[in-house]
């Protein structure tokens, strides 16, 4: 025992003299890394002597905390993750929880037991642990290691909106955010796993004077969307300190981290007076604690990958014809948002943004396919460098059965307008294509070739049977010129000698979306589909939403569905690098309000109606002075707002 000993501290001055060396840590004080198992748990538990006046570093090795007193305290089990006092463990080696464990790492069974950590089955063993949550587990640390530093590569750095910050504006009025969960097609929407508040994290510790980075533990405080409220482990309830990062950040980290990479973990120095044994403080507060999965940072990195590339082609609607498609080619992708560049723009503006899940673009050859109109390119070849997008890459519909009773043409319903997302309008169907896709027109408005009709498939969440607004209390915008108002769908058909579209063909799933009124997020304005903005869910109808943009007139809300890949959570803007637009500053709310109502929007063949600007548009457009451009505009119907139940149409 005693020969042990001298061997121990033997290593203990050869380590402290290998680091001197580099100068690293002079003037503080770092422990080695204590191998030997002779320590008991209650030894561990030991008050240490008062601290130097010096900043205490505890220093972690392998997988082993050590402290300022030198001695181990906690040990993970490289099977099951598990962490607990290390002379608990099993083997000499203490490298797992108990025998168990042991025989599993060795039986190869290593991938059925992280699966069942990270889905928080508890584990059979009965070894004496501290806690019983997936913390790190050695195996993983490596890979966990390499996503980390590919994130840092591939990750863009995040967009600054200024005067604009999500954490001051969710804090400063006790907003709620939709959780990520909300999103499944956003990163990490399928994975995120039991995330909440209470998780802690090893984080850069900013209240430090050391010249290198090091880390301390941190609890998140509450969480909005991609953004966490984390306050440092020892501020109790002090939030002095606290602050908001992305949890899908490269400098956040799950418990032990620091352990597994060599990285030291230093207690702020603002709290570095309160505790002469932080061993026993650590010990303490990650007894029960749960953290991130081992292989968070590398699910990021992989949820971050989009298979759609730049120069692939694909078939998208005509923004200036909804009645028909384009070839066009992709010019970037920016959080899996697509920017499509129109194939005969020679100079590359005439574009379209998109979410590559979004049912407007599809595969080459896919208009032919069904019957839809398609504009024909003048470029009779493909440019160099460009390819077809493969059509596994598009959103797949659900399949239908048209050999039965099905929509066909002159039937009525209701529809969300593409040209007014606020508005849900009456219309009929004009046209039937194949693979169940139709083709609708809002009565009253249409133009006499056709070239405002849209396509939506029967499937399509965007359109309902007769009567669904009137059940649900919502606006049914009427024919334009339609003179017996209020609306009444029974008198309506039997004027127009047509009939209703069976209630039974459209789809009635209504997923468990989880998202609540009141619920903060980032919403792409579809009326100006470049723009991604803070907006509020105001109202849920079944899996509709009611989309408001945060700092706008009510009249420029949208409905949208649920699965929309147009919603996003707070934070995505930051993780992708796109440009976030914060709520409209009041003085500019006034002056577009007043000079609104001055105007009358007539209705456009292109994506483009109430339009939402930067600040600096929104000064040229007032400044200006002029109607916004529009395309064939077939009406001078004004803007449905919310002021009544039926809007009077203008003669």
């Amino acid at each position: 025992m005693e020969n042990t000993k001298e061997l121990t501290e033997h290593s203990s001055r050869v380590e402290r003299k290998r680091r001197d060396s580099f100068g690293m840590f002079d003037g503080y004080d770092s422990c080695s890394e204590d191998t030997s198992s002779s320590s008991s748990s209650d030894e561990s538990e030991e008050e240490v002597a008062p601290l130097p006046s010096s900043l205490p570093i505890i220093k972690n090795n392998g997988q082993v905390y050590t402290y300022p007193d030198g001695k181990s305290g906690m040990a993970t089990c490289e099977m099951c993750g598990m962490v607990g006092v290390r002379d608990a463990f099993y083997s000499k080696t203490k490298r797992f929880c108990s025998v168990s464990c042991s025989r599993s790492y060795s039986s190869n069974s290593k991938k059925a037991s992280i699966l069942a950590r990270l889905q928080g089955k508890p584990p059979t063993k009965k070894a004496k642990v501290l806690q019983k949550q997936p913390l790190v587990a050695k195996l993983a640390a490596y890979a966990q290691y390499q996503a980390t530093l590919q994130n840092q590569a591939k990750t863009k750095a995040a967009v600054p909106v200024e005067g604009f910050s999500w954490g001051n504006y969710i804090n400063s009025n006790s907003f709620t955010a939709a959780p990520v969960t909300c999103f499944k097609h956003a990163p990490m929407g399928t994975c995120w796993g039991d995330i909440a508040e209470g998780v802690r994290v090893e984080v850069p510790n900013t209240d430090c004077s050391l010249p290198t980075k090091v880390f301390w533990i941190a609890g998140i405080v509450k969480l909005a969307g991609y953004n966490a409220l984390l306050r440092y482990e020892g501020f109790e309830n002090d939030s002095s300190l606290d602050f908001w990062c992305n949890i899908c950040g490269s400098d956040i980290h799950p418990v032990g981290w620091c352990a597994t990479s060599g990285k030291p973990l230093v207690p702020p120095r603002t709290i570095q007076h309160k505790y002469t044994n932080w061993k026993a403080f650590l010990v303490k507060r990650l007894t029960g604690a749960k953290t991130l999965p081992p292989d968070f940072s590398q699910k990021v990195s992989e949820c971050m990958q989009y298979p759609f590339k730049t120069s692939m082609r694909v078939e998208v609607v005509d923004k200036t014809h909804l009645c028909r498609t384009r070839v066009a080619v992709v010019d970037s992708v920016v959080g899996g948002r697509l920017r499509l560049v129109y194939e005969e723009s020679e100079d590359k503006t005439d574009d379209f943004w998109c979410h590559m899940y979004s049912p407007l673009i599809h595969h080459i050859g896919w208009s032919r396919s069904i019957g839809h109109r398609f504009k024909r390119s003048d470029i009779t070849k493909k440019q160099d460098g460009h390819f077809d997008a493969p059509p596994h890459l598009f959103m797949k519909v659900k399949e239908v059965d048209a050999a039965g009773e099905w929509f066909k043409e002159g039937m009525k319903l209701e529809a969300i307008d593409p040209l007014n997302l606020s508005a849900i309008c009456v219309a009929t169907i004009r046209k039937v294509l194949a693979d169940g896709y139709l083709m609708i027109g809002i009565d009253g408005s249409e133009a006499a070739d056709g070239s405002d009709w849209f396509c939506y498939h029967a499937t399509s969440p965007s359109i309902f049977p007769v009567g669904f607004c009137e059940i649900n209390m919502i606006e049914l915008t009427p024919p334009r010129g339609y003179a017996k108002l209020p609306f009444k769908w029974f008198d309506y058909l039997r004027e127009t000698d047509s009939i209703a579209a069976p209630v039974k063909l459209f789809n009635k799933e209504v997923p468990n979306h989880g998202f609540h009124v009141g619920m903060k997020l980032e919403a792409v304005d579809l009326m100006e589909p470049r723009l991604v903005c803070v907006a509020t869910v105001t109202r849920i109808i079944h899996r509709l939403l009611r989309i408001h943009f945060d700092g706008w007139e009510d009249e420029y809300d949208q409905w949208v569905d649920c699965e929309s890949p147009d919603l996003y959570p707070v934070g995505w803007c930051q993780l992708t690098g796109y440009q976030l637009q914060p709520p409209a500053p009041q003085s500019s709310r006034d002056s577009q309000s007043s000079s609104s109502k001055q105007k009358k929007k007539a209705k456009s063949q292109q994506y483009k109606g109430h339009k939402k600007m930067t600040s600096l548009q929104l000064k040229e457009e007032l400044l200006d002075g002029e109607e916004y451009s529009f395309l064939q505009g077939t009406s001078d119907q004004e803007s449905n707002g919310s002021a009544s139940y039926y809007i009077k149409q203008e003669p």
